[in-house]
């Protein structure tokens, strides 16, 4: 089986160690695991793109990892062209092909250092989420939510209110202690796509969430 791996965020240097950027860096830290090839430019698809296998004791899967090169909302356009589904792709087709997409992605009402695994819902306002189930003509895909939100003294979710705070927040770069913490959160999100590949998403959910 081969897996199209998506990470998240926003293109150009200004937004490298963004919040918003989580599922990208994320990725970065899963591609050095497994030694997958340098990110390159697919025109096509407007994407940064590796391809390559992962072994696991005596199994192998193809990937595919992914960093649209399209801002957050555009991020779907991406996804479905390196995934084969277009404007002609019948929803049968487009949701059988979207079964083999996993996104990773940064989530406000998760705390900094914890991830949740979730397959077939909705986007929860999240604008990159909100444009690849339009483009992929579905929801049935498995997401991997990487906590951003900030914590109190006392270790309790604090997360910023109103639009404005919030979208300074997300787009604002992580402090280095903040990058410390989700550095130590990959290697759970690396474990956390090895079982989705090598054994279940289910298995993947039981262990995580």
């Amino acid at each position: 089986m081969s897996y199209i791996i998506v990470g998240l965020g926003n293109p150009g240097e200004e937004y490298k160690d963004t919040r918003h950027n989580a599922g990208r860096i994320v990725l970065e830290y899963f591609a050095q695991k497994h030694a997958l090839p340098e990110f390159k430019q697919h025109i096509k698809s407007k994407a940064l793109v590796s391809k390559g296998e992962i072994t696991v004791g005596n199994t192998t899967e193809n990937v595919e990892l992914v960093e649209p090169n399209n801002f957050m909302n555009r991020s779907g356009s991406s996804v479905a062209t390196l995934a084969g589904i277009g404007m002609l792709t019948s929803k049968a087709s487009a949701t059988k092909k979207a079964h083999n997409i996993i996104v990773i992605y940064d989530d406000l009402d998760l705390p900094l250092g914890s991830i949740k695994i979730s397959f077939n819902r909705s986007s929860g306002g999240h604008r990159g989420v909100e444009s690849i189930i339009k483009s992929v003509k579905t929801q049935e895909f498995i997401r991997v939510r990487v906590g951003i939100c900030p914590l109190t003294p006392a270790g309790k979710p604090k997360k910023p209110q109103g639009e404005t705070d919030v979208e300074k927040f997300i787009i604002g770069p992580f402090k280095k202690n903040e990058l410390e913490e989700l550095n130590k959160i990959a290697k759970d999100v690396a474990e956390a796509l090895e079982l989705i590949m090598f054994e279940t998403k289910e298995r993947a959910m039981e262990k995580f969430n």
